[in-house]
């Protein structure tokens, strides 16, 4: 019997039976034709139809043009998820440039770091977010911006300012609404000289384990994956898609913004996550799709306020960037009535999210896995139904291993990147003849799926012996007293590095370090039982926005905190 999932992936695949590479600006254009007066972008205080955002990033790329933006051009993009954030990622498309989401959490100096290696011609921002103050910012790093002379910042000819007041920040300095005005003449551009295959994003990652690196995509590539995400989740048509992780990263890029218009479908972008935010906006814009992290699910959760809403229309979750314990999703099948729970894995490196777990799956795929290579249709690698071919290498000589055996986890299909953006050695390292080396320890299962079993960047050395943090997370991760769990290694006199496992309890649960140290002796190798248990809450956790734990932070806290401990501080 044919299941409502098949039926729906099977019109997907119809509509889509040969695929057409395109540019972002002109697959905008596309689905401005066939779905005009839908809504596209929804927001309590306005909703942008498919025709008005593909009009206003008209008016938009022709403005930046008159600015002197040309092709290959980068123009940088710090905002929040405002609608007009994403009128203006359209825009930059079509004016033939590269676009720069920044991260809008970054301090002074980051920020200047990347305007300045990724050689932005223009800056678009917000004066504000979240007591950030970005003006303020731009005046500590670098002088004579608002004439458009940086002295610190030679690429930077124009700043564009984006300010929710409609107050301009100071005489003489270019609103977004100056470069709307700009391209009145032109209400409808010609287009660029830039095929699908030139780049259309340079994406700064996230910096688990590092400084961030700019990642060059194509427009074909994203609009691969996010073909890929709709093909493989099953959208029905109109799919509302609820989100507050930031649209400069690939999550909410992809998984959200692209992949609805292949349904014609809508986002509903929120600027900040509040579970009683998430709440009303399924409420109120009869979302159908949520996409989380899981301490984000885990809100939505605990929420006291949660029945005040009516979500039945809520049928479908993406909880990906973090594993989490069975119980997570169990109550989220139960409490919240989603059908369709999956997850997923991948990295800005390889287009975004490479796996994910089919609706249909039994929800032991997603404890245990993170999903299988996404059904891509036509848009797969050589004719076959998947969008990417990942196998395991030796993680110290490269060698191929044999199928099946884990290793260090590799990749190879149309969405990887081209390169780190000025970075060569960089890019050599990770990307050896179209092969992309994904630092993560793993393994392709009998039947397709993916297991990920850490990072080569986080093992550590105790005594001599080599320790998978993984292996001492899973563990206790699946204690029900136990919510969350991260195992570092910490510098240590006798041992060179000791284990220390950092916890977060379940919700209304207590456990003791006594009872986690028990736990680890009872399952582990003696070298791998940790030295240290460090308790704290989900809040604390060092996150990246997209809620990946930034594992070289939590060694700096933990450190921090034994130190304070052997010091006679608070523990």
């Amino acid at each position: 019997m044919t299941s409502a999932i098949d039926v729906r992936r099977g019109v997907l695949r119809e509509r889509f039976p040969l695929w057409t590479p395109r540019t972002l600006g002109s697959w905008l254009d596309l689905c401005a034709e066939d779905y005009p007066d839908r809504p596209f972008v929804i927001t309590d205080d306005r909703t942008l139809t498919y025709a008005e955002t593909a009009a206003w990033s008209d008016r938009f790329a022709a403005g930046l043009r008159e600015l002197g933006v040309r092709p290959g051009d980068r123009v940088g993009l710090l905002m929040a998820n405002h609608p007009e954030f994403f009128a203006l990622k359209f825009a930059i498309a079509k004016a033939g440039a590269v676009a720069v989401p920044f991260n809008y959490l970054y301090r002074a100096a980051e920020l200047a770091y990347v305007i300045e290696q990724s050689g932005c011609s223009v800056l678009i921002t917000m004066t504000e977010f979240a007591g950030l103050d970005y003006l303020a910012m731009l005046d500590e790093v670098t002088q004579g911006w608002p004439e458009g002379r940086a002295t610190t910042l030679p690429d930077l000819r124009y700043v564009v300012v984006f300010d929710e007041s409609g107050h301009p920040p100071a005489p003489g300095v270019l609103t977004i609404d100056d470069v709307h005005e700009l391209g009145a003449g032109r209400a409808r551009p010609e287009p660029a000289e830039r095929g699908p295959d030139d780049i259309a994003d340079l994406l700064y990652t996230s910096g688990t384990t590092g400084a961030p690196k700019g990642v060059l995509v194509t427009h074909d590539a994203v609009l691969r994956t996010a073909y890929a995400s709709a093909l493989t989740r099953a959208f029905e048509d109109g799919r509302r898609i609820l989100f507050s992780l930031p649209s400069y990263h690939m999550f909410a890029y992809i998984e959200g913004l692209l992949a609805a218009m292949f349904v014609g479908g809508a986002i509903i972008p929120q600027t900040a996550f509040d579970s009683v935010r998430y709440f009303a906006g399924i409420q109120r814009h009869r979302a159908t799709d949520i996409l989380c992290v899981p301490t984000m699910t885990i809100a939505l959760l605990e929420s006291e306020r949660r029945p005040e809403f009516d979500l039945s229309s809520l049928t479908a979750i993406l909880s990906g960037s973090a594993p989490a314990p069975i119980w997570l999703w169990e109550r989220a099948r139960d409490e919240l009535g989603v059908t369709e729970i999956v997850t997923g894995y991948g990295m800005t490196e390889c287009g975004g999210a490479m796996t994910l777990t089919l609706p249909e799956d039994d929800l032991r795929y997603v404890v245990e896995t993170v999903g299988r290579p996404k059904l891509a249709g036509a848009a797969g690698v050589d004719g076959a139904d998947a969008l990417t071919g990942y196998s395991t290498v030796d993680p110290a000589s490269g060698a191929p291993l044999p199928a099946h055996r884990e290793g260090e986890l590799v990749s190879a299909g149309p969405t990887t990147m081209r390169g780190y953006w000025g970075k060569p050695a960089e890019t050599a390292a990770v990307l050896r003849d179209g092969v992309l080396h994904s630092g993560d320890l793993g393994r392709v299962r009998e039947d397709g799926y993916l297991e990920v079993t850490g990072r080569t960047k986080e093992l550590y050395k105790s005594g001599g012996e080599l320790v998978m943090p993984k292996e001492i997370e899973d563990l206790l991760s699946g204690h029900p007293g136990i919510s969350q769990a991260f195992a570092v290694g910490v510098p240590d006199q006798r041992w060179g590095e000791a284990g220390c496992v950092c916890v977060v309890t379940a919700p209304g649960e207590n456990i003791s370090a006594d009872a986690v140290i028990a736990m680890c002796r009872d399952e582990l190798a003696r070298f791998k039982v940790p030295k240290h248990v460090l308790f704290l809450t989900a809040q604390e956790l060092p996150t990246t926005a997209t809620g990946k734990v930034q594992k070289h932070a939590l060694v700096r806290w933990a450190q921090a905190r034994l130190a304070q401990a052997a010091g006679g501080g608070e523990g």
